[in-house]
């Protein structure tokens, strides 16, 4: 008896690692995942304030030579932007996934 005891005693310690190892990825996902929408908010943002910047230009424009300088301009800031943005979007999901799965990887590999 006592040795289904001690059996009984280590299902319900692994069992409650697990449940508070899953509990902590799921609030370092929750973290991440708050993280990467204020990052797309905030870029969003930006990116509307430049393009009304630029559309504010463009009314503004004497000759069809200063329109296409101001589109060019435009174009090359949002593409930078852009590019940019996915990049560290991607460094952000990585580390999200990467932080998520810290508190699971112990138990797991028990």
């Amino acid at each position: 008896m006592t040795e289904q005891f001690k059996i009984g005693e280590q299902f319900q310690k692994v069992s409650k690692e697990g449940f508070d190892a899953v509990v902590r990825a799921y609030g370092e996902a929750n973290k991440g995942f708050q993280a990467v929408a204020a990052e797309v908010t905030d870029y969003s943002k930006n990116a509307l304030e430049d393009a009304t910047h630029a559309f504010q230009q463009l009314v503004n424009a004497k000759s069809a030579e200063q329109v296409f300088e101001i589109q060019s301009q435009y174009l090359k800031r949002a593409y930078d932007a852009y590019i940019a943005e996915v990049s560290k979007l991607g460094e952000m999901w990585v580390g999200l996934a990467r932080d998520a799965y810290k508190p699971v990887e112990r138990p797991i590999g028990k």
